[in-house]
């Protein structure tokens, strides 16, 4: 072919790309718990990847309008500014918002942050974490989380029953255990985006310009979970070398510092990982590992007056809805402050696979259903996937060592009980639940936690007997 036949030859081949862009198929996207503060970062990624998920319609769906309104406008401008032919609503009628959509990425968040301030503070007063999604924290949130994650399935699936939920609302485990049990056949796909964060942060010291570039072997429970094999795309393993590095350094990359994170308890969590390793050298750790394997250290360094809620209160939450009133006085985004979130960039992965049947590789909380060989085939473990247009297919892990297995047992017979807890109005469950948890000291202190979070929860939790 000469030069003249090969660039017609491009000509065509762009052309026929054109058409073929122009002709794909535009989703409807409604984001459930759109008063977050993530919500504009997960918009700009939406946005940024129009060309891999063309969209005609962005929603908000909150319950409390106020909040999402705080944001909206702002919302509704970048949007129109990126482009004006995505339909844009804001809305707390669950119709209107679930109305004719094709993706539903819920975040929600029931009582807010005052009310995971609170969860952190009861279980600081008995020396106990208080974390949302670990320990005790994790436990009292999970309460008030499940209701209004079945309610927007529901709705979900009486307005727009083909849709497909993405559902990363916190804590991920225990929301995922009563998906499971309470809407077993419903089009729902639990994720985490802390595993985003942290292999970013593996690609850094190993020297990889992209997460992308890495294939993971990874297993556990969410916020629970270790990597067993770094590879690159020839098939060469690192997992050895992120080790030796782990038991040196944590997961801080060379030359890092404290501006390199978003704040000083995440550089913190990123130093701890080596005591983890310490522990246990063959794997590579979540670092929220840290909650259940030295609470004690986790607890001497949080200020019961000043916990991690009010840290977000006071710097994230400030920020962004500061930013969003700015653009919605200038009636610009330009020059604005918001970034596309790390944790983002895969729901448009995962909408994307879905979609267009990729076969993407992904880290899902799933069924274990024998994916883990030598351990509970009903319980929701977080392992790589393929993701396809019917949904997505678990690799299979193999046999598990006995130390990871023994603290996945405990921690799922926890998540276990607090869903019965919530289906059953349980008391007696609830306090078993917190009782089994890696980071309380007893029984007793499990009892004092217990009535004090059903004092404090009043509202949210149904009414236990």
């Amino acid at each position: 072919m000469d030069l003249s036949k090969k660039s017609k030859h491009a000509i065509l081949t762009s052309d026929v790309t054109r058409k073929e862009h122009s002709a794909m198929k535009k989703f409807s996207v409604v984001i459930a718990g759109g008063g977050s503060t993530y919500t504009p970062e997960i918009i700009l990624m939406l946005l940024d990847n129009l060309d891999k998920l063309p969209l005609r319609s962005i929603k908000l769906y909150d319950n409390d309008e106020e909040r999402q309104n705080r944001l909206a406008k702002a919302c509704e401008i970048i949007v129109k500014e990126k482009d004006p032919e995505i339909e844009f609503l804001a809305t707390s009628d669950p119709e209107a918002a679930y109305t004719d959509v094709d993706f539903c990425l819920a975040h929600i968040r029931v009582g807010q942050l005052p009310m995971r301030e609170k969860d952190e503070q009861i279980a600081l007063k008995y020396g106990v974490v208080g974390q949302e999604t670990c320990g005790t924290g994790g436990i009292a949130y999970g309460m008030r989380s499940i209701g209004g994650v079945i309610e927007n399935i529901d709705y979900m699936e009486k307005y727009s029953p083909n849709c497909w939920m993405l559902n990363y609302s916190n804590p991920a485990a225990i929301v995922a255990e009563a998906c499971r049990r309470l809407r077993p056949h419903s089009r729902v796909i639990n994720i985490c985006d802390m595993p985003i964060g942290i292999e970013n942060s593996i690609a850094k010291i190993l020297g990889f310009e992209s997460r992308k570039d890495m294939t993971i072997r990874y297993y556990g429970l969410n916020h629970f979970g270790w990597y067993t094999s770094i590879k690159d795309k020839d098939g060469n393993e690192y997992i050895d070398k992120l080790l030796e590095h782990e038991l040196k350094y944590g997961n801080v990359a060379a030359g890092e510092n404290a501006s390199d994170f978003t704040d000083n308890s995440w550089l913190e969590t990123a130093r701890k990982v080596k005591d983890i390793v310490t522990l246990d050298p063959t794997h590579s750790p979540n670092s929220y590992l840290q909650y259940y394997l030295f609470p004690d250290d986790m607890v001497a360094h949080t200020d019961p007056e000043y916990t991690r809620a009010r840290q977000v209160i006071d710097t994230r939450e400030k920020r962004v809805f500061g930013e969003c009133a700015r653009i919605a006085q200038t009636g610009t985004s330009e020059g604005t402050s918001l970034q596309i979130g790390i944790h983002a960039s895969f729901i448009v992965d995962l909408a994307t696979a879905l979609a267009y049947n990729t076969g993407e590789r992904m880290l899902l909380i799933v069924e274990n259903n024998g994916a883990i060989e030598n351990f509970s085939p009903d319980a929701m473990v977080e392992i790589p996937c393929i993701v396809g247009k019917d949904g997505y297919e678990p690799l299979s892990v193999g046999k598990i060592p006995t130390f990871q297995k023994g603290l996945m047992e405990e921690q799922v017979a926890v998540e276990k009980l607090t869903v019965d807890a919530w289906i059953e109005g349980s008391y007696h469950k609830l306090w078993q639940a917190l009782t089994l948890s890696k980071t309380v000291p007893s029984a007793n202190v499990a009892k004092k936690l217990l009535d004090e979070y059903i004092e404090a929860n009043k509202g949210y939790w149904p009414d236990l007997k």
